[in-house]
């Protein structure tokens, strides 16, 4: 844990459960390091509820952990079913409920019990799906998202080191039967790695990889954010203006990016033309146009076509990958968040903002009426005080640099 250092006084961590034995050795790790920080560790046990059992596995753990006494937690995933990207959307689900419990719980810093052979699985994917250095770094060791520290301090210990801790302690763990399904891709892979003359030799030769690919990623993710520092200003109303001249390909991809509030970059290929002589155009959901009054270079805004639909304004709320509703907002009954759209006719002489950033403002309205657009202050500073709209993409076009394990 110390390279995750510095942590506060007495640290308040949380710690994510499924029960079986990766999260259950990593429960036990996590309390003992926290005690002797003076803290304690929060374990927040998931039911997917995708099983029948899952129920009585989920109360078993939660027993098993109360008699190590360890303070813990128990969410259950409501609406999930069986079908297509069914791993995926457990995901989103399972990580949606782990960081409502950490903004809850005040806590800052979730522990996750990923280990060397789910690191070694990620690499053989990334190489099979023809990822190229940044995939091949696999799983940061650190990733910081929405205010909250995910960690994973298990990537360099083997799951056999963590079932002989747990055998040693005497501590249960669930098996779930869907870890053995090879009808899935990642039971494939562990099933071919546990056939190789040294699969613990395999398997660290592929975190080790991983390890190396992770230090070229955080070198280059370094160099990108202080070339965007230099040549691109980002501001709050949720667009950017590039200074003139040709651009690294991946420095403007990852602009766009943030931009567009889009999970992945655009293609490289279709970037490489632009950052080579940028100009105006279309790409990944943004668009490019000369900045005017707001200096030389390039203006990139959302592309209005390609914005997310109105959506129910509820506090914590993201709209279009890109806009945050604080957590603690007043908002109006039956308000909804959505482009400001043909509105924006009627801030042309109140604003400095040209007319393709204003029609890319998120708004609330309430029916057909405008209810506030917080980024003009309308109706006024004090409501628009309580209705903060924060400029929040997905992807920061320069985060924290990947952490290596």
């Amino acid at each position: 844990m110390s390279k995750f250092e510095p942590f506060e006084p007495r640290p308040r961590i949380a710690a994510a459960v499924s029960g079986g034995a990766d999260s259950m050795a990593l429960a036990l790790l996590s309390d003992r390091w926290v005690r002797s920080r003076g803290g304690a560790v929060l374990a927040v046990v998931i039911d997917h509820a995708l099983r029948p059992e899952s129920g009585a596995e989920a109360a078993q753990t939660m027993h098993r952990l109360a008699v190590r006494g360890i303070q813990a937690k128990l969410l259950r995933v409501a609406g999930l079913t069986h079908g297509p990207a069914l791993a995926e959307r457990a995901r989103a689900a399972r990580y949606s409920l782990l960081h409502e419990a950490c903004r809850t719980e005040g806590i800052l810093h979730l522990l996750v019990g990923h280990h060397a052979a789910d690191q070694a699985e990620t690499v053989l994917l990334r190489r099979q799906s023809g990822s190229g250095p940044a995939g091949l770094a696999a799983m940061a060791a650190v990733v910081e998202h929405q205010g909250l520290r995910i960690l994973r301090p298990l990537l360099n210990v083997s799951p056999a080191e963590l079932r002989d801790l747990l055998w040693r302690q005497g501590v249960g763990w669930v098996e779930d039967p869907s870890n053995a399904d090879l009808r899935a891709t990642r039971p494939r892979l562990r099933a071919e790695l546990a056939t190789c003359k040294d699969p613990e030799q395999e398997i660290g030769a592929l975190c080790a990889a991983a390890r190396q690919a992770a230090r070229v990623r955080a070198q280059r993710e370094a160099e990108l954010a202080n070339l965007l520092a230099d040549r691109a200003a980002i501001y709050p109303e949720g667009f950017a203006v590039l200074s003139p001249g040709a651009i690294d390909p991946d420095a403007l991809g990852t602009l766009i990016q943030a931009i567009s509030g889009a999970i992945f970059p655009p293609r490289l290929r279709a970037v490489a033309a632009l950052a080579s002589a940028p100009h105006p155009a279309t790409c990944g959901g943004v668009r490019m146009a000369p900045a005017g009054r707001l200096g030389p270079g390039l203006l990139l805004v959302r592309e209005e076509a390609a914005m997310a639909s109105p959506i129910r304004a509820v506090p914590g709320q993201v709209w279009d990958g890109r806009f945050r509703l604080q957590r603690d907002a007043r908002v109006p009954k039956d308000a909804q968040i959505g482009a400001l759209g043909d509105h924006a006719a009627n801030f042309r002489r109140l604003s400095h903002l040209p007319a393709s950033v204003l029609r890319t403002l998120p708004a609330l309205r309430v029916g057909n009426m405008l209810a506030a657009v917080p980024h003009l202050l309308y109706p006024d500073p004090e409501s628009c005080s309580a209705l903060r709209l924060d400029f929040h993409p997905q992807r920061a076009a320069a985060g924290a640099p990947f952490f290596p394990a």
